[in-house]
């Protein structure tokens, strides 16, 4: 039997409808948002994620599904969104032009690692792109946007925040930090060895234990912000807190990928296990002109729908849409007509079977519905439908023309 790669899983029935859920969740928040929606390649040049997300980190070095392909080209299988959308950006000329670009995407993307929880090779991101915006205001509407993502989808989350420094100050954090590296050189793991040498700051996201006791007394980002970096950082807490975002500083946070500065944020919940973080993102001013382009300031976030269907997979299911069931053979093709009127604007499920109304209504409890609809002698003589709400087990009989406006409510 051929089975599916180590790492690469199947999204069957019984979970297509809850990632459709989120997707569809994400994409009416950030419509709402001003966002609208791009599609990227899956395939791109190797070169683009060695310069966007950098030499130093763990998915260049490690993790790219990489191969020469049968034109002698460079290519790689996506290992994130944000590098594809630059890519687009710039090649569209939309950097020259001007203006304010605000972009959503989701879909695979693919890394090499050790399959676990909520962490697959094959896995899917829904993730939003902002360009023009030189605002913290942007980078704080981002993070309110995933919130309310967040909130819509019934997740328990924290926010952790952090400011990457700019161009004034991280220079003077930078040297610090090598100092301090220079002095723990024969501590640290080989991978921060080699951090170190790429982007010493990439070092703050080293995992192992031992290097995370050592990094403790490590030099602190946000004591070497600039009057602006640090001006920003504030407004950012104050914006946050003005709309009721609880929210810690964690000066560690540098996320895995080299291309952001200034704000840095991640979403993390304790409904997922160890793999904490759910989403997270930053500001990433230096990266359209990185990749060739005019530059040009950008924010944005990533999240990981894996990880949000476990979470909602240990939520108690939510009963939706409506069963539609007949107590005799002669009012099946009532209910069957019934039922495809209905269609037009609820979730309706029609049985084609004649049974006891047990029997009916076991078959609607185990498909989650919310409305259980049956139609029997009685009810078809009265122009009537027996309905019943499983949730909080209000039960009565409805007339026909009244249906639609019942269900609506």
């Amino acid at each position: 039997m051929i089975t599916t790669l180590r790492g690469m899983k199947d999204i069957m029935p019984n979970d297509s409808a809850l990632y459709e859920y989120i997707v569809k969740t994400c994409e009416d928040v950030a419509r709402n948002y001003g966002f609208s929606l791009i599609k990227t390649p899956h395939l791109e040049q190797t070169t683009l994620f060695k310069r966007s997300v950098g030499e130093s980190s763990d998915i260049v070095g490690k993790e790219m599904y990489q191969f020469i392909d049968k034109g002698d080209n460079d290519v790689c299988l996506r290992p994130e969104g944000t590098a594809g959308v630059v890519r687009a950006f710039i090649e569209s000329k939309q950097d020259r032009a001007g203006g304010i670009y605000r972009y959503f995407y989701h879909g695979s993307m693919f890394r090499y690692e050790r399959p676990q929880k909520g962490r697959l090779r094959e896995f899917h991101q829904f993730g939003v792109e902002s360009f023009g915006v030189a605002s913290v205001l942007e980078d704080a509407s981002v993070i309110l946007m995933l919130a309310e993502i967040f909130n819509r989808l019934n997740i328990r989350y924290k926010l952790k925040i952090n400011s990457l420094s700019d161009s004034q100050s991280m220079p003077k954090f930078r040297e610090s930090l090598l100092n301090f590296l220079s002095l723990h050189e024969n501590e640290i793991c080989e991978d921060c060895k080699r951090r170190k040498e790429l982007n010493p700051i990439r070092v703050l996201d080293c995992k192992e234990k031992k290097c995370q006791e050592i990094y403790q007394n490590a030099p602190v980002m946000i004591e070497s912000l600039s009057d602006e970096a640090a001006a920003e950082f504030k407004k950012l807490q104050e914006i946050l807190t003005a709309n009721s975002i609880n929210y810690e500083i964690d000066t560690k946070l540098v996320r895995g990928l080299d291309y952001y500065c200034k704000t840095a944020f991640e979403f993390v919940s304790d409904e997922i296990g160890s793999q904490s973080a759910i989403a997270g993102g930053g500001r990433y001013d230096r990266l359209v002109e990185y990749l060739g382009g005019k530059a040009s300031y950008g924010v944005g976030f990533a999240m990981g729908i894996e990880r949000i269907m476990e979470i909602l997979k240990e939520h108690k299911s939510e009963r939706n849409g409506a069963y539609l069931c007949a107590l005799d053979s002669q009012n099946l093709d009532f209910i069957f007509g019934l039922g495809i009127k209905l269609r037009k604007n609820f979730k309706i499920e029609i049985s084609y079977e004649a049974k006891k109304i047990a029997k009916h209504m076991q078959v609607a409890d185990n498909k989650n519905c919310e409305i259980f609809l049956c139609v029997g002698e009685n009810e078809h003589k009265n122009g009537e439908v027996f309905y019943k709400n499983l949730i909080d087990k209000t039960e009565k009989n409805i007339k026909i023309n009244e249906l639609e406006k019942e269900l609506k409510i």
